[in-house]
């Protein structure tokens, strides 16, 4: 049982930790940057959510913000309308897989069918293509980067833990100003109804994030969606 268990626990790690470890640390094949001057590109995970994500529009379209949205597919497929108000808003839509589900517990033969059954029920709602890919928690495993070789795999450079209320303080606001440089992709979360996630974080994120993208438009940033931002 012992052996069985360290077999297993060594083959845990050869196939899905030291891959995604390898891949972030050298950047292999992987956007973790913008190149565009004085630019951020806000991308937001784990939606559509029915009760936040198109309150998170309202917001972007007050400042008029672009923004790209890496969407759970079996999420979206109950909430086309809130996919095709994303696409006619001109924000971008990226695979987020059809479940939340880590790729260090999928096959190989799994995992290309979360990003092909997401990618054709986003295309068919949409009636656009999708090539930008993020794996949920940012893990890949040893097949990864050669299954999703005809996407573009986008990162961050800046993560804030907006999935759990402690970590949304009432400065919130002027967190996201501080890490805003030129080229960053912030990674937030427009849904709490995933593991280890806070069901109502995205209220507070929702409401630091109007006040965020005021204080930005006063000191010139702009925000662009990676459909039209030039990946690094």
């Amino acid at each position: 049982m012992v052996y069985f268990l360290t077999s297993i626990f060594i083959f845990f790690i050869l196939y899905g930790i030291l891959p995604t470890v390898i891949i972030r640390k050298l950047n292999w094949g992987i956007v973790k940057e913008i190149a565009e001057p004085n630019a951020i590109a806000l991308t937001f995970d784990d939606g559509p959510d029915p009760r936040y994500t198109a309150r998170l529009l309202d917001v972007l379209k007050k400042h008029h913000v672009k923004a790209t949205f890496f969407v759970v597919g079996e999420k979206a497929a109950q909430g086309q309308e809130l996919l095709k108000r994303m696409h006619a808003e001109g924000h971008a839509i990226g695979i987020h897989h059809y479940r939340h589900i880590s790729s260090w517990i999928l096959g190989p033969v799994s995992l290309k069918k979360q990003l092909i059954r997401t990618k054709q029920m986003i295309e068919k709602t949409v009636n656009d293509e999708v090539i930008l890919y993020r794996p949920p928690w940012g893990h890949f495993n040893l097949f990864s980067l050669w299954i999703a070789r005809n996407y573009e795999i986008i990162m961050w450079a800046g993560i804030f833990k907006d999935w759990k209320v402690k970590h949304i303080r009432a400065d919130f606001s002027e967190v996201l100003a501080k890490a805003s440089k030129p080229g960053r992709i912030f990674l937030l979360h427009d849904s709490g109804k995933t593991l280890g996630a806070d069901a109502n974080a995205p209220e507070y994120m929702i409401r630091h994030l109007d006040d965020y993208l005021q204080q930005a438009a006063e000191k010139g940033i702009c925000f662009v969606s990676l459909k039209t931002g030039n990946r690094e």
